[in-house]
């Protein structure tokens, strides 16, 4: 018996090892115009087992890329696109540059510098110290987002400092919300995005398939033959009769 471990590497698992038998063999044809004629067959037969639409040249195009990888580019036939070349095939992506750009708190994101910046920008106004409440606020419920044990408003107030560069201070009299309020609001929020489903219920029997049973029950508790002599033994016997027939002697 010969085992897949004493065979050749598949080259591609998605066609099988037929398929790659075929073009092995189509490798060692001699004859340009036969082994040119069996690719096409190659191909055809390839395309019974890889989806797509097959009225797109990109479906082709790619069966026949694959055809010459799995031959290991040793296949010499005259193909309809161009032949891919090993160092393409072979060459990895080049890694993405992702933006890199330091926070210098990260529980509330960078986006809030940003916004911190340009709010220090404005000129002083009412709207820009409601704006400044809140961004305090905003930055104690990223806070306890992020840590939920405890949290200190002279911490969030040293926080926005560092962050505006001492141009944005809030009021004396001005009070962040409370722990307790950012912390229901948050569970509100899980519970809106991430419902649970709801448990279904049992369907309840139809009242009549019940009383239907039961009536059924009753008829074979009145027709079963056992209940009947049960029942007879149990009368009482009549009492009997007096002998009418028999008339009393007149004297």
């Amino acid at each position: 018996m010969e085992y897949n471990t004493a065979k050749s590497k598949l080259m591609n698992g998605e066609y099988g090892r037929h398929i790659q038998k075929m073009i092995e063999y189509a490798v060692e044809i001699r004859d340009r115009d036969l082994r040119n004629q069996q690719a096409k067959a190659i191909v055809r037969a390839m395309s019974y087992f890889s989806t797509g639409s097959k009225e797109t040249e990109d479906y082709w195009n790619k069966l026949w890329d694959q055809l010459f990888v799995m031959s290991n580019f040793r296949l010499d036939v005259d193909s309809p696109f161009p032949k891919p070349l090993p160092e393409e095939v072979e060459a990895r992506p080049k890694p993405l540059k992702y933006p890199k750009r330091d926070i210098r708190f990260r529980p509330y994101g960078v986006f809030i510098e940003d916004v911190i910046n340009k709010v220090t920008d404005e000129e002083d106004s009412n709207e820009k110290e409601q704006t400044v409440a809140n961004i305090a606020n905003h930055l104690k419920r990223q806070y306890l987002n992020w840590n939920r044990d405890s949290v200190n408003d002279a911490l969030i107030h040293e926080h926005l400092d560092t962050l505006s560069h001492g141009k944005l201070k809030m009021q004396e009299h001005f009070k962040l919300s409370s722990t307790r309020t950012i912390l229901n609001d948050l569970e509100i929020e899980k519970i809106i995005n991430n419902p649970k489903p709801d448990n279904k219920k049992k369907k309840k029997k139809p009242a009549n398939v019940i009383v239907g049973n039961a009536n059924n029950n009753n008829n074979k508790h009145k027709n079963n033959p056992n209940n009947f002599h049960k029942k007879k033994n149990n009368q009482q016997p009549n009492p009997p009769r007096p002998n009418t027939n028999n008339k009393t002697n007149k004297t």
